[in-house]
């Protein structure tokens, strides 16, 4: 029986396991379930044929990080070593945290797992819980057929990507010994597009501070909102200055940064419909495109805001810095990228292309600290947080097989 064959038989065994992963709901924030998860990966890869162990961060690492939940939720990755006496190693890595889940979902609960017409619904199941159950899968295959790799395997399955990945990727790339020669992230490209990139970001927190009056003399205060929105409005400007910029991706596309305002905003304390609003606040969301830097961009937005708000009469700010994450690109040229593309092929037919992704994934840790060739690539998902998330079932087997064909015909 070959890998593919095994893949076939036991699509039933794909589905069950990723059900077990989404029905433990690891929601972050905070970093729920956490143990639980982690105890279920690091046996499954035991059972792969892997060395596999779990990673506790050390509290002080978390303590530094400021924030209450990592007191009551510690935090664990998970790590893999498979020899199969080559040269060279391949590291797979995926996160196993997902976002809070809201709104109707198709089938009741975002963490009771439905299969139904040929799709897999739950929270997770496109990022990326799916990607975790197509790689075990194929490890299993691999294992089961006697099929040799020609590089050893790595796996990492790691927390926090949903918020900054400091404690996930992060932590495990600066603390703790790898033998990466190429990793592969399992997200940031799918069906025949494969991530050689993704954008960074800076999120920033603009506290306006007005002064308090009664709603009758509104004269007497400084409102807060008005303020707001005066500078929101200033915004456009900046916005007008990015999309100046240009980056063209090797599939032909053309990428510019951008700002989000507001994905959250609120009131200071004491408000009240007969006061004048003493404080109002919103969030930016500043996506950094490869051929900048955070450091840069933030700088930049800063300088941006200190500048028009000074050109609104009694308009005080305050700008707090939230997270960031970098941007990272490698140019497709080198072997482990033919590689994979040819994967692709086999497994999918068609021509594959190289991507970068929109959004921010864990490749930069892998790309940029360890300075390996590192590829973005995972099954097709839908609705990644969002209601009705999904994952299409013939897809996950497909990744699971292209992963397989990796790991027996690139050598390095």
């Amino acid at each position: 029986m070959t890998p593919f064959q095994y893949l076939d038989r036991h699509r039933p065994d794909l589905i069950a396991l990723l059900q077990k992963l989404v029905r433990i709901p690891t929601i972050n924030p905070p970093g729920e379930n956490y143990a639980a998860i982690t105890a279920l990966l690091t046996r499954e890869l035991a059972a792969a044929g892997l060395q596999a162990r779990r990673l506790p961060v050390p509290s002080p690492a978390a303590q530094k990080r400021l924030q209450p939940e990592l007191r009551t939720h510690p935090r664990y990755n998970v790590l893999g070593f498979r020899d199969a006496g080559a040269a060279k190693t391949i590291h797979f890595n995926a996160h196993y945290d997902v976002v809070p889940a809201g709104g109707r979902w198709r089938h009741g609960s975002p963490f009771a797992p439905a299969v139904e017409g040929g799709w897999i619904y739950g929270r997770g199941t496109a990022d990326m819980k799916g990607s975790i159950a197509s790689l075990i899968l194929a490890l299993r295959a691999l294992r089961a057929t006697g099929a040799r790799p020609r590089c050893n395997i790595e796996v990492s399955f790691t927390a926090d990507e949903e918020t900054d990945s400091l404690l996930g990727a992060g932590w495990l790339v600066d603390q703790t010994p790898l033998r990466a020669d190429y990793a592969v992230v399992m997200e940031g490209g799918e069906g025949r597009a494969i991530g050689c990139g993704h954008n960074g970001v800076v999120w920033l927190n603009v506290v306006v501070h007005g002064k308090p009056a009664h709603g009758s003399m509104p004269d007497r205060g400084v409102n807060a909102l008005e303020k707001m929105s005066a500078l929101v409005l200033a915004l456009e400007g900046y916005k007008r200055r990015l999309v100046r910029r240009r980056f063209r991706t090797p599939d032909g596309r053309v990428m510019h940064p951008t700002i989000n305002v507001g994905g959250v905003f609120a009131a200071g304390a004491g408000g009240k419909i007969n006061t004048v609003p003493a404080e109002a606040s919103f969030s930016i969301d500043r996506r950094v495109i490869a051929t900048e830097t955070v450091a840069a961009a933030e700088r930049e937005l800063r300088s941006f805001l200190a500048a028009a708000a000074r050109r609104i009469p009694q308009c005080r700010i305050t700008v707090e810095k939230v997270s960031e994450n970098h941007p990272c690109f490698r140019d497709p040229a080198h072997p482990f990228f033919a590689a994979m593309a040819a994967s692709v092929r086999r497994v999918r037919g068609g021509r594959p292309v190289f991507s970068v992704s929109t959004g921010f994934n864990d490749m930069h840790f892998f790309a940029e600290h360890l300075r390996v060739p590192t590829i973005g690539y995972g099954p097709v998902g839908f609705s990644p947080h969002a209601v009705d998330e999904r994952a299409r079932v013939a897809d996950l087997v497909t990744a699971a097989k292209i992963y397989a064909d990796l790991l027996t015909s690139f050598a390095g």
